[in-house]
């Protein structure tokens, strides 16, 4: 009974449940001081703000290290494309100052109807240049020691975005200057095909007078080569070699100035060449009276060999010769010449004169294309005023009428 009874006044147990408080839960700060304390409490609302502003101010302080290391690449990265487009500047200001010395040596060759056009990229020229000189002589070039003496960020963004900004204004410029240049140049290809073509132009003229004239000469089984029987003296030629001095890199205007040289070169010679080929009418005004070959004669009425052909023309009109030559033989013929007049233009080719009234020449002189002989008249053998004009290469007669009738202008 007594065992029963001290069960009755024992305690039942019963278990301790402790509650789980929230993470953000209501929490106080306590500040003793001088025997008294203080008490803060922070509320759940107010700790999510407080986690909020750290975790911002944490973020922004690792984007503001992050793009300021990335500022500096990038001003690295600008200052070299703008070392860069100096150098490419410069190189071109180079390419530009040589183009411009070659045009000015072919400028007089153009024509009326592109000297305009010329002026006009001539003076678009001297603006680039212009243009040129005042940036090549600023001093305020950006460099790395400017740059790199920034305190904060917001000078050194500003130093990247003038430099950003300089070097766009250079590029634009850059291109502005190879428009011109590239207008320069097809002028002056312009101007290159112009005097080429004027040069060919001329030397076919003269080709195609040559062509009549052989075609005489074949008849007598003769041929007249020009290029082997020049009277030019001093002859020059072979290929254009710019002077070293210009430095050209520019092989296309390379190729078409030694095409225009040796183009030029060859229409010199012809041209040379012609000035002793009697080419043209010894008399202006005239009908042909009697032609070179078989004719029956004036005055027997017998078939007889006509070495020449007459030019029935009005007394007194003035005989030229119409070629460089020197006068071999003045004299009154009696084979039937009458008033005779022998000229040697060399290269193998001589020109009779008869029948004249007056004679103007003595042997001996040197006489120039155009330079009159005499007057046409009817002396010797003769029927009526007319000149009788004979041509002879290489010491036989050949028909003169085809060299009367080829033209070189």
């Amino acid at each position: 009974m007594k065992y029963k009874a001290k069960l009755k006044f024992k305690q039942k147990y019963s278990p301790h449940y402790t509650e789980k408080k929230p993470f953000f839960s209501e929490k106080e700060i306590i500040f003793r001081s001088a025997g008294k304390a203080m008490v803060f409490k922070i509320s759940s609302k107010m700790q999510l703000i407080l986690l909020t502003m750290f975790c911002l101010i944490a973020s922004w302080s690792f984007y503001a290290y992050y793009m300021y290391n990335k500022s500096g690449r990038i001003i690295l990265n600008k200052d070299q494309e703008l070392v860069e487009t100096r150098d490419a500047y410069v190189d071109l200001m180079g390419d530009f100052v040589a183009i411009q010395k070659n045009i000015d040596e072919v400028l007089t060759s153009m024509s009326n109807d592109k000297s305009k056009e010329i002026d006009k990229y001539k003076r678009q020229a001297m603006v680039v240049e212009d243009k040129i000189k005042q940036i090549t002589a600023e001093k305020s070039w950006a460099d790395d020691k400017a740059i790199t003496d920034k305190a904060n960020i917001n000078e050194v963004i500003l130093q990247r975005d003038l430099a950003a900004a300089e070097r766009d204004a250079l590029r634009e410029q850059l291109k502005e200057l190879e428009k011109a240049v590239q207008n320069i140049k097809q002028a002056e290809l312009d101007v290159f095909a112009k005097v080429e073509s004027i040069a060919s132009k001329e030397i076919g003229k003269i080709k195609s007078a040559f062509t009549k004239v052989n075609g005489a000469l074949r008849q007598q089984g003769l041929y007249f080569n020009p290029l082997a029987n020049s009277k030019k003296r001093e002859a020059k030629g072979g290929t254009f070699v710019p002077d070293s001095a210009l430095e050209l890199q520019d092989e296309v205007i390379i190729d078409k100035i030694s095409s225009i040289y040796k183009a030029v070169d060859d229409l010199e010679y012809y041209r040379e060449v012609a000035k002793y080929v009697p080419i043209g009418k010894p008399v202006w005004s005239y009908w042909v009276s009697s032609k070179f070959g078989t004719r029956e004669d004036p005055f027997n009425k017998k078939a007889a060999r006509h070495k020449g052909i007459d030019l029935a023309s009005r007394q007194g009109n003035k005989i030229k010769t119409m070629a460089k030559g020197k006068v071999i033989r003045v004299n009154y013929s009696n084979k039937g010449y009458g008033n005779l007049v022998e000229i040697d233009h060399g290269n193998g080719f001589k020109t009779k004169y008869a029948h004249m009234s007056k004679i103007y020449v003595k042997e001996g002189d040197v006489l120039d294309i155009n330079d009159a002989v005499g007057e046409v008249g009817s002396t010797g053998r003769s029927t009526g005023p007319h000149l009788h004009y004979e041509v002879l290469y290489q010491g036989r007669p050949v028909n003169p009428m085809p060299f009367m009738q080829a033209k070189i202008s």
